[in-house]
């Protein structure tokens, strides 16, 4: 009986040890003390998606600081940015992992709320990125300052058609902080600075570059005295180059677009693009991986991190200072 016991014990002692190491692999539930690599503190960003190089240059950033900072960084997006129940899906199944810290840019300010709270019951800090969130959570926002980039795309705007005449938009969404304010920006500096300048119209393609050619096509037709588009994205800026090119009308209407991928570039070298707003993308990566980091150890983080802005056109492409933030 004895020798029976003992062999019960012991058993039991194997099961709570076996579960005590799967706890350490999963990292704990506040996420304390994470789950990289070699116990290296993780940090899970949840970003607006993989399809423009605007997203790759975030990655190569917070990748830049997880080496100097020694963390472990994992990075995912959804398929399109108009997929935003994808985007909550990856979103919840990053909380469930137990990061150590959270960076996320929401495609929905208002649909990622819950989970914000989520993340907080299990002393999960987020910074938010690129994109705010309609939440306290959030430790900071490191992001551009997009209205007042979109105040510089529309002061440009102006200038280039000569102060006068009707311009269009086609926005990436209405949902997003970015979406948003890049599109009240643009407005609002028109309404207040160019009276002769009539905003005829505001189309949203999702950022698709289809979905926006598409957008941009139609605005074209239906406003045959249009004279220049704001895209307020890559996706965006890109859409109304391809309708332009697809009616066969380059340099008939002046197109000032938003980000710096390559085929915006190449649009503006070209002269089918006047020129566009760049962020810094690699900026934005780097500084929410280092916001995260101080979270983690304590250390005040300010409010937001303005990640800066420019404006590019063939005057100043080439630049050292533009180059150093261009997404090729």
């Amino acid at each position: 009986m004895r020798r029976r016991i003992l062999g019960i014990v012991g058993t039991l002692a194997l099961g709570f040890a076996l579960a005590a190491c799967s706890d350490d692999d999963a990292g704990t539930a506040s996420g304390g003390d994470g789950g990289g690599d070699g116990g290296q503190r993780h940090i899970a960003l949840v970003s607006k998606g993989f399809q423009h190089q605007f997203w790759q240059a975030v990655r190569d950033g917070a990748e830049q600081a997880a080496d100097e900072f020694g963390v472990d960084v994992s990075f995912e997006g959804p398929d399109s940015e108009a997929e935003v129940a994808q985007q909550i899906d990856q979103l919840q199944t990053a909380i469930d992992r137990n990061p150590d810290a959270l960076g996320f840019a929401a495609l929905d300010s208002q649909a990622a709320a819950p989970l914000m709270e989520e993340a907080a019951s299990r002393d999960i800090p987020v910074v938010a990125f690129d994109s705010g969130v309609e939440s306290d959570v959030p430790v900071t926002t490191a992001a551009t300052d997009n209205t007042a980039a979109a105040a510089l795309a529309a002061e440009r705007m102006v200038e280039l058609i000569g102060g006068e005449g009707q311009v269009g938009l086609v926005v990436h969404d209405q949902t997003s902080v970015t979406g948003v304010e890049r599109r009240d920006g643009f407005v609002e500096y028109i309404e207040e600075n160019a009276p002769d300048v009539e905003i005829v119209d505001i189309q949203y393609g999702g950022g698709d570059h289809l979905e926006s050619t598409n957008v941009a096509t139609a605005m074209i037709q239906a406003y045959p005295d249009l004279k220049g588009i704001y895209g307020a994205n890559e996706g965006s800026a890109i859409g109304v180059v391809n309708a332009v090119k697809e009616l066969g009308i380059e340099g008939e209407i002046t197109i000032v677009g938003f980000d710096s991928g390559q085929a915006q570039i190449d649009a503006i070298n070209d002269g089918i693009m006047a020129g566009a707003i760049t962020q810094n993308p690699v900026g934005i990566g780097y500084e929410t991986v280092k916001a995260a980091v101080m979270a983690l150890d304590g250390e005040d983080v300010p409010e937001t991190i303005d990640t800066g802005f420019f404006w590019y056109d063939t005057s100043n492409i080439d630049d050292d200072e533009i180059q150093a933030v261009l997404y090729e």
